[in-house]
């Protein structure tokens, strides 16, 4: 992905950046690449345990795409009466000291949600995930890949940039519609935190956990997408360009399941003792929400400062956010254990100490 470490301080993946290869004058990694011929699977020295075939989910692409057919989501004036996302499903707007706030402040509570999401969605692919994407496009990511993987990759690329390219349009439109100004951290959480866990890590370990990271969201973020309801009392261009992502989403989510099994075969011993040790703090990353933020927000509406910590406390106990992490993650936690990630004691004590194991 370029990394989220390089956005920060230059480009921190260079093993498998395609512009530093351009750079470099490295001959072109298609022509280093070998396959066995087989329907899709590939031959690795230092040896997969067996075959991996390749089935793409991108099949249909070019009819279902929605950078292909989806239109442009458009607000309307008279979209000022309904809801800009669904109150069951922003947390907080279910607390009683919540409930109890003016009707327009609740309104634009949702809207910043919104706003949160659509900011979320923005970073996420053209900071995070399009970048891994390009690397798997452009056969810069030290796997060995079959060919139509690689080609897939592309067309993921177009979607990813698509997604982004509709959540900034639709946070534009619903800014100027509403009066509502974004209260927007300048990176999200999730990069703070991703950051940080590539700090920790050696030089050479950084490019496999970024690499993780892209594998664990893209299977993480359907099932948070399939949380959303078709509810007529939300406004018409929220709904349709969420059900847009989560349809996308699906068949990124296919992708990523299979790229894990590639992933796994051309793994050495360390390096897949590091996945197991890894991917608890990654999903964790992900999905924990940003309190601090939250908690300034709800003061912005004139919370006093008890009734801020006791809503955060009352709303994201231990108790709700783990059981939340353990079903949200339930799919990704499954592809990782049938490969065999979390086989080591050490996994499983991660997984147990971020609320993974109940």
């Amino acid at each position: 992905m370029c990394g989220t470490v390089g956005m920060f301080v230059g480009c921190a993946a260079l093993s498998y950046c395609p512009r530093a290869l351009l750079t470099r004058g490295e001959a072109n990694p298609e022509e280093n690449d070998e396959t066995d011929g087989s329907d899709g699977g590939t031959s690795v020295e230092g040896g997969a345990e067996e075959e991996t075939e390749y089935r793409s989910p991108f099949q249909t692409w070019y009819e279902r795409a929605a950078v292909r057919n989806a239109p442009r989501r458009m607000v309307r004036e008279e979209d000022g009466r309904l809801h800009f996302f669904a109150p069951d499903l922003v947390p907080v707007a279910k607390h009683p000291f919540v409930k109890e706030l003016p009707e327009q402040v609740f309104g634009e509570l949702l809207i910043q949600h919104l706003y949160r999401y659509l900011h979320f969605t923005t970073k996420l692919e053209f900071l995070v995930v399009n970048r891994t994407v390009l690397g798997l496009a452009e056969g810069s990511v030290g796997l060995h890949l079959p060919e139509e993987m690689r080609f897939d990759a592309w067309k993921m690329y177009c979607d990813e940039a698509y997604h982004t390219l509709f959540s900034v349009d639709l946070r534009r439109q619903v800014a100027k519609q509403t009066g509502v100004v974004p209260m927007l951290p300048e990176e999200p959480f999730f990069l703070r935190r991703l950051r940080q866990i590539l700090d920790e890590l050696a030089p050479a370990e950084r490019p496999l956990a970024e690499l993780l990271f892209v594998i664990v969201s893209e299977t993480l973020i359907s099932a948070s997408l399939a949380e959303l309801p078709d509810s007529d009392g939300i406004v018409p261009a929220v709904r349709e360009t969420i059900r847009d992502h989560a349809s996308d989403e699906g068949r990124h989510h296919a992708y990523f399941a299979m790229l894990l099994r590639h992933l796994w075969a051309q793994l050495e011993g360390s390096e897949r003792r590091l996945v197991g040790v890894l991917v608890p703090r990654l999903m964790d990353a992900f999905l924990r929400p940003d309190l601090v933020a939250l908690g300034a927000e709800l003061a912005s509406y004139g919370m006093d400062s008890d009734a801020v910590e006791q809503t955060l406390a009352e709303v994201y106990s231990p108790e709700i956010l783990n059981g939340h992490a353990r079903a949200t993650s339930r799919m990704t936690r499954r592809y990782f254990e049938a490969v065999g990630a979390f086989a080591d004691p050490k996994a499983r004590d991660e997984l147990q100490s971020y609320g993974y194991l109940g």
